[in-house]
């Protein structure tokens, strides 16, 4: 998208602000779909400190996602958790992922996650 769609623009600027971490969203970006809910940047970039802190081999990267990042100005970026790539049948990881999606990039939208169902 060479403008990013206000609307959605809108919708991560509520999230950031706290509101809510439970707003699940559906996007299109660069060919990939990408389904799970959106949390505020700062929630988004501890839970992946965390992780990487858990991490034996990759906890040296783990104090990059706990630096100060306060932009002033609308968000440009959705950053999803609990989160799945949808690729054919499947979604990727099964259990979720944490994803940071430039808004700029988002090619459709619609609010809901999807999910697969063998019946």
């Amino acid at each position: 998208m060479s403008k990013p769609d206000e609307l959605l623009v809108d919708v991560a600027a509520l999230v950031e602000s706290g509101h809510s971490n439970q707003m699940s969203l559906t996007v299109v970006a660069s060919g990939a779909v990408i389904t799970g809910r959106l949390a505020p940047e700062a929630v988004w970039r501890q839970r992946v400190s965390e992780v990487l802190a858990d991490s034996a081999r990759l906890s040296d990267f783990s104090a990059v996602f706990t630096a100060a990042n306060r932009r002033e100005g609308p968000p440009t970026h959705l950053h999803f958790h609990v989160a799945r790539i949808l690729q054919g049948e499947v979604g990727i990881p099964e259990t979720g992922g944490m994803y940071r999606v430039a808004i700029k990039d988002v090619s459709a939208w619609t609010m809901g996650d999807f999910s697969y169902s063998n019946h």
